[in-house]
């Protein structure tokens, strides 16, 4: 069974249907949110209970009935880094009409990422969507946002609101595009559309020109001479928050 195991977790790294959970706080969002399961192991299930009793009592039982006990060091062969809670799993990847997405009604906005680089950036920027109740994180680019690593850096939250790729630029949709720069107007969160398409760039090289050339505005974070730019996971957080304690 341990070879089998080792090949199905190796498999769906590289499957774009499915989804590798690394650590218990992944497991437990994508539980809380609704994710297929398609397997999970862990030396130890009774203490992903005691945890679960402490950080999430709202799945209390779920983890004893639904991960399977493997032998010592078994995780270590499963991926590339054993998480320290013990727990790793594979689950469906929930389909995302991005379509739809974007022409939901609701007043929340969507970020878009252009050209993500570093995955556990990326999947900080997921989780900072997420506790903002964003619409949805969309990324341009070859760099998957369901990646393992993005995944951890997300805590699994993936699963809490859409999340897709979309390719080389965004579908056209009647959002407002607000390019995030720095050569823009200072951020003014009560002006803020509420439905917005928020595009962030890259540390280093910003939005790309048909990007800029497209949105319909350019807002700039107001920060203090001399420091040049902002992880992206705090800028997405800035402007996000910023939104949402407005009454956005």
């Amino acid at each position: 069974m341990g070879d089998d195991l080792t090949q199905r977790f190796r498999g769906a790294r590289r499957d774009s249907g499915l989804a590798v959970l690394e650590g218990f706080h992944a497991l437990k969002h994508a539980l809380r949110f609704g994710a297929e399961l398609e397997v999970a192991a862990a030396e130890d299930p009774a203490e992903l209970e005691r945890l679960a009793a402490e950080l999430a009592p709202d799945l209390a039982g779920e983890f004893e009935t639904r991960v399977q006990m493997v032998a010592p060091g078994t995780l270590a062969a499963l991926v590339p880094q054993a998480p320290r809670t013990g727990v790793v799993a594979i689950a469906r990847r929930p389909a995302v009409d991005v379509a739809a997405v974007l022409a939901d009604p609701r007043p929340a906005p969507v970020v878009l990422l252009e050209q993500p680089r570093n995955m556990g950036n990326m999947g900080a920027c997921v989780r900072v969507a997420a506790g903002a109740d964003a619409a949805a994180v969309l990324t341009t680019g070859e760099n998957d946002p369901w990646n393992p690593d993005a995944i951890r850096g997300g805590a699994g939250l993936q699963y809490a609101l859409p999340v897709a790729a979309v390719g080389e630029e965004l579908p056209a949709s009647d959002r407002p595009l607000l390019a995030i720069d720095p050569e823009g107007e200072d951020l003014r969160p009560a002006e803020l559309p509420a439905r917005a398409v928020l595009a962030f760039g890259t540390e280093r090289h910003g939005l790309s020109e048909p990007l800029l050339a497209r949105a319909d505005a350019r807002i700039a974070i107001p920060m203090r001479p001399g420091v040049s730019s902002l992880n992206l996971a705090t800028s997405v957080a800035a402007v996000l928050f910023a939104w949402r304690l407005s009454d956005g």
